[in-house]
């Protein structure tokens, strides 16, 4: 019997039956919807027809075989585990979430549908439901979260992955857009902007203005050992992992079709994005399917 005057118990954030059902059923939908989208893409059928140049093409195709292979596979996979209650199951859903968000808006307003021949804006409300979706599942599997069944890492394995996102920070920012930025702010136009101007100022906003403020804000707070940074790792370091991966498959293919924008440089800088940022999910993502990390995790020692 407990004491009237005992303190109250903080509520472990666990998701109920009902939401923890609609969020693996969207994370599947999600899953399917991204197989769906790439292989109607031009890597396979063909049967949506963007409105780009052949350089811009070429990215898609790379992106369609990481979506393909990578990012609807997760997507599933999470939507599996959240239906059996596992804590990874939320946790590993905001990667392919966040990645929805960043991609399909792209390919839903980056083309240019004056310029160049295609039927892509028929298949807009199809872009928009991935986006939309990919919102709605990334808002309810941050709230399903159990903050209570996650490991708690080691203040070393915090700053190890803080500096990681610091660097990737740095490698976006100084490394690939600024560059770009002056050559275009100079009058230096690439035949690359020229073919796909709106391409261009899109990417920039968005990882200017979302991808590179988030791996910063995470990067610090995991150095100062923030709470809430370590919940928002699972996000940063997921997307982390799918959007590399996804542009490392664009340069590839830009590299065999012999694309001049692909430099060695580019090819083998998003190839190592690519390869850290996995191993840091498996890294990151491996303690929540130990046996023992959800009573370790209520005890608080669980160390990486």
């Amino acid at each position: 019997m407990t004491r009237p005057d005992a303190p109250a118990r903080p509520r472990s954030n666990v998701a109920s039956p009902s939401r923890r059902r609609w969020l693996a059923i969207g994370l599947i939908v999600l899953g399917l919807g991204v197989a769906a989208s790439s292989l109607l893409g031009p890597a396979w059928f063909a049967v949506i027809d963007y409105h780009a140049s052949d350089g811009a093409l070429r990215q898609v195709v790379g992106g369609d075989f990481a979506a393909l292979f990578l990012v609807a596979p997760v997507s599933v996979l999470a939507g599996i585990l959240t239906l059996r209650g596992h804590p990874a199951g939320p946790v590993i859903a905001t990667g392919p979430a966040v990645f929805a968000v960043y991609t399909y808006a792209q390919l839903a307003l980056g083309a240019d549908f004056i310029r160049y021949p295609g039927n892509s804006e028929q298949f807009f409300l199809f872009d928009l439901g991935l986006f939309v979706l990919g919102g709605m599942v990334a808002i309810v599997a941050w709230n399903s979260i159990d903050a209570d069944r996650i490991p708690e890492a080691s203040p070393r394995f915090d700053r190890v992955i803080g500096v990681i996102l610091l660097a990737a920070a740095a490698f976006l920012l100084i490394g690939l857009h600024l560059p770009q930025l002056l050559e275009v702010w100079r009058r230096e136009l690439t035949e690359a902007y020229l073919a796909d101007p709106g391409v261009f100022w899109l990417v920039k906003l968005m990882d200017l203005g979302i991808v590179v403020p988030a791996m910063v804000g995470v990067g610090i707070g995991l150095l100062r050992h923030r709470a809430w940074a370590r919940k928002a790792q699972y996000a940063v370091v997921g997307w982390f992992a799918l959007l590399g991966s996804s542009v490392a498959g664009m340069v590839v293919v830009m590299r065999s079709a012999g694309d001049p924008e692909a430099t060695w440089f580019n090819t083998i800088g998003f190839v190592v994005f690519a390869v850290l940022g996995l191993a840091l999910a498996v890294a990151l993502y491996r303690p929540l399917f130990r046996r023992t990390a959800g009573a370790d995790a209520d005890r608080g020692h669980v160390q990486r």
